[in-house]
């Protein structure tokens, strides 16, 4: 299974991982603890922590055509939850 991992700068990780999960839990898998989340795509699965001044994310997908398309869902909506926070999110694989 590819994997594609973005370590994230901002002092949000925890509100952004707190805002994602609760807005994807109504429709998927979603577990949730102190400065983690996890969601479970259809396609494959987005594991996010945060520390002070970061946030880890890291995105697994059945194959390469699911990764791309998992690694622009989980970045529009990071830069959605981030609100006026500009976020810079470089995938590497």
């Amino acid at each position: 299974m590819p994997i594609s991992r973005a370590e994230i700068a901002t002092e949000s990780g925890d509100k952004l991982i707190n805002r994602l999960c609760k807005h994807w839990a109504h429709k998927l898998e979603v577990e949730q603890s102190e400065g983690e989340g996890r969601v479970t795509f259809d396609a494959g699965s987005c594991l996010m922590r945060a520390e002070p001044g970061k946030l880890h994310v890291a995105v697994e997908a059945l194959d390469e055509e699911a990764l791309d398309r998992l690694e622009g869902v989980v970045a529009s909506h990071l830069e959605r939850m981030a609100g006026k926070e500009s976020l810079e999110i470089v995938w590497e694989n």
